[in-house]
């Protein structure tokens, strides 16, 4: 079953066309990562596909339903993103804004009933970050305030997450850290999961497939195994490199960039 179903998708800014005729489908409970060069359209795609980014042409579906169908309320439910650099709240605390989560199922004249509490609770066990629970946003490093963000995510109780750069600004152990846990919720909910990504090695490690962007189309779409070639990173990336299988996937060594 299909989680997520582009069909043609064209994106112009102005007179610039940024994405052209993008076709593609995301399997229930994948995990697929995109890659490309700076400024091929990455984030772009993403954002066309949850409705932030209008598209000049195509269509969107998600589950069995074209995105245009879905309420914003609805929408929560089924689908939870995560862009690069939203700016949280700085008076609230962990346990606060994991709540917020559960907005797309609450109404103003309700109160947050038990099953709410339940799944915040539940959300930051998740992303173990119960004992931050009472901490304020602020106080948070990079690494912590992703894990609490994923656990925002996770209280909508999504069928889908995207994520937007997830591991930016971060060091190398709290990447690592944000590749295991969304694993985990995917290999333990099956939570589908498509986020743009920059680490192909990550992505090649911690992705079912990878799709990656060039000349405002798809370059490449398939296995880790037969996307994350010397080729593509010659002709996408601009740079030499060899790839050695590790752990029963590709592993990608940069040599340098190619010599004009």
């Amino acid at each position: 079953m299909k989680s997520i179903r582009a069909e043609h998708i064209r994106v112009r800014f102005g007179e610039k066309e940024i994405l052209s005729d993008i076709s593609f489908a995301v399997e229930r409970g994948e995990i697929i990562s995109i890659l490309g060069a700076n400024g091929c359209g990455k984030s772009t795609l993403l954002r066309s596909l949850v409705g932030i980014q209008p598209r000049t042409d195509g269509r969107v579906y998600i589950g069995e339903e074209e995105l245009e169908r879905y309420t914003p309320a609805r929408l929560a439910r089924k689908l939870a993103f995560l862009p690069q650099a939203a700016e949280p709240p700085q008076d609230m605390t962990v346990e606060e804004w994991v709540g917020c989560g559960r907005y797309p199922y609450q109404a103003w004249w309700k109160p947050v009933s038990d099953y709410d509490r339940e799944v915040v609770a539940r959300s930051l066990v998740q992303t173990r970050v119960s004992h931050l629970a009472k901490r304020m946003i602020h106080s948070l490093s990079g690494g912590e305030r992703q894990r609490v963000r994923i656990a925002m995510a996770l209280a909508q109780e999504p069928e889908i997450i995207m994520l937007d750069e997830p591991t930016t600004y971060l060091d190398l152990s709290h990447q690592l850290e944000v590749m295991e846990l969304l694993w985990h919720i995917n290999q333990t909910d099956g939570v589908t999961v498509v986020m743009v990504l920059h680490d192909v090695n990550h992505a090649a490690r911690y992705s079912h497939r990878l799709l990656v962007l060039a000349e405002r189309g798809i370059y490449r779409l398939g296995k880790p195994e037969e996307v994350l070639t010397a080729d593509v990173m010659r002709d996408v990336y601009g740079v030499r490199a060899e790839i050695e299988t590790r752990d029963g996937g590709p592993f990608c060594y940069v040599r340098g960039l190619l010599r004009t």
